[in-house]
């Protein structure tokens, strides 16, 4: 029976390095649709010029560049998952990966990802810069941001609209998003974040353990972390408001799917061995999956569908 903080003999192999890459979380980059869709939806005319071949090129540089943060996510963490209760399994702390090929590994990932992203554009370069930066000041010492309460939320969850403005710049524009969008994807990112750590909070429910496996777990509590949690809902849909009302009026339908979505994903986190705590499992979740497809197929509708008749009932009425 293998024990957790003990790791066993074994010698590194490639599906080890392959898996450190975690290819399956590339479903994340879903996030960047958000933003090809907004773009085209603001100028229409770029729908035409669309071309499928950037697209790929862009997906795949977005998917190196996150690999590139995941490898070293996992290097680094190879100390503190020994201590968990189930990923002290996990390729580094069992020994299926060569450190000083994963450094490698991580360098190579990232060298890769740039190379694309200098086919697209500049902005959507610096943008993949930042997003590997973003992960480096996540994971490496002595920044190391994921180790302080409430700045681990908030540093990780700047991929969210790194990801947006990624989407943004894959459709040809240089102009900048609306600081609203960005802020209120920014957000919401913090809220998924926050339900992952109130997930696997309880479901350690050991606070001695929980500091050792992750260190900002020192200061959390269940009750801080709804806290949080109830703060970033609020602050992601606040400035979504904004950006609705002086943007996109329309939008303003799908709040409460979006509410429902949101209420859903929080509930999974009241499971044991909840699947927020591994995204890349969600689509497991048929209730969730179908409320978020909806969600997100009527946003897409209501960015290209003008409906004058909301545009009269909003009418301010005190002057």
């Amino acid at each position: 029976m293998t024990i957790p903080g003990v790791t066993p003999q074994t010698k590194p192999t490639l599906k080890g390095h392959l898996s450190i890459a975690r290819a399956d979380h590339w479903v994340k980059n879903v996030f960047v649709l958000p933003g090809v869709v907004v773009a085209l939806s603001i100028d229409r005319g770029r729908v035409a010029l669309l071309d499928p071949v950037t697209l790929l090129i862009g997906f795949l540089a977005i998917c190196l560049i996150t690999s590139s943060n995941y490898v070293i996510n996992e290097v680094l963490d190879a100390p503190f998952d020994r201590k968990h209760p189930t990923k002290f399994r996990r390729p580094v702390p069992s020994g299926q990966v060569s450190i000083p090929l994963a450094y490698a590994q991580w360098i190579a990932l990232m060298l890769a990802g740039l190379a694309l992203s200098m086919r697209i554009s500049m902005p959507f370069t610096l943008t993949m810069l930042t997003l590997w930066i973003m992960g480096c000041i996540y994971n490496i010492p002595p920044l190391r941001s994921k180790d302080l309460p409430y700045l681990d939320v908030l540093s990780e969850s700047v991929n969210n609209p790194l990801r947006m403005l990624a989407g943004w710049y894959l459709t040809g524009t240089l102009a900048v998003p609306p600081t609203s969008l960005l802020i209120s994807y920014w957000m919401v990112g913090c809220y998924f974040m926050a339900i992952k750590r109130y997930a696997e909070y309880r479901d350690i429910n050991d606070p001695v353990r929980s500091a050792a496996y992750r260190k900002s777990f020192a200061y959390y509590t269940e009750q801080r972390l709804l806290v949080s949690i109830m703060f970033y809902a609020a602050q992601a849909m606040l400035f979504f408001g904004a950006f609705i009302v002086r943007y996109r009026l329309e939008l303003i339908l799908a709040f409460p799917l979006v509410s429902l979505v949101m209420a859903q994903y929080l509930a999974l986190a009241f499971k044991p061995d909840s699947a927020v705590q591994r995204p890349e499992g969600l689509y497991k979740e048929p209730w969730l999956m179908a409320s978020v497809v909806v969600c997100f197929l009527l946003m897409c509708a209501l960015l290209f569908l003008d409906l004058p008749v909301l545009h009269q009932i909003f009418v301010p009425t005190i002057a």
